[in-house]
């Protein structure tokens, strides 16, 4: 497992997501160079989730706004009732488009996109949830050449989703949510 040319991250959650959240992105230094896309299935109802962990994080936490640019050292929240993308401009594009595994915002629909944007600079993170989204789009992550962690499922709050993620993408680790921030934390830029 190396770190070594990663561009970006995305990470999905869903039940069990602000304590699996919690243990990663409050660990991500100051220094950290990189883009972190994040979708967690909340309702279409303002969440909270920007609030919380820019109180916790180091760096800046927000909601992206429609054909916004990506910048580094982001930690990008998917608003609610948005599928949150990624553009080949390298910028994040709000969707209304139907659910997906009866979820919008998709985990699905954000790796593919950043997928197709990043290649083999992406590092898809899928952690606690009740059902099988990010399955695919893990495979589509790993199948561009970008490297795939998943939440060990038997730490996961729900172990169905990360479950999926492993059974759909062969290539991706199991991994402690420590290891995941680890992991994370040892990022450079390229």
């Amino acid at each position: 497992m190396t770190a070594e040319g990663v561009r970006a991250v995305v990470i999905g959650a869903s039940a069990g997501a602000v304590q699996a959240l919690s243990h990663i992105l409050p660990r991500l230094p100051a220094t950290f160079p990189l883009p972190v896309l994040v979708v967690v299935h909340v309702p279409a109802a303002p969440s909270g989730l920007v609030a919380l962990f820019s109180a916790k994080s180091a760096i800046r936490v927000r909601e992206p706004d429609d054909k916004e640019p990506i910048a580094p050292a982001t930690v990008y929240i998917a608003p609610p009732g948005y599928h949150m993308l990624v553009e080949n401009a390298r910028s994040i594009a709000l969707s209304t488009d139907e659910p997906v595994l009866f979820s919008r915002p998709s985990i699905d629909i954000l790796f593919e996109s950043a997928a197709d944007s990043y290649g083999d600079g992406l590092l898809g993170i899928v952690l606690t949830g009740a059902n099988e989204d990010g399955s695919r789009g893990a495979a589509a992550i790993a199948a561009a050449g970008g490297t795939v962690l998943v939440q060990d499922p038997g730490t996961a709050f729900a172990a169905a989703m990360p479950g999926a993620a492993l059974a759909r993408c062969p290539a991706a680790q199991s991994l402690s949510l420590e290891a995941i921030a680890d992991y994370l934390a040892s990022l450079r830029a390229i």
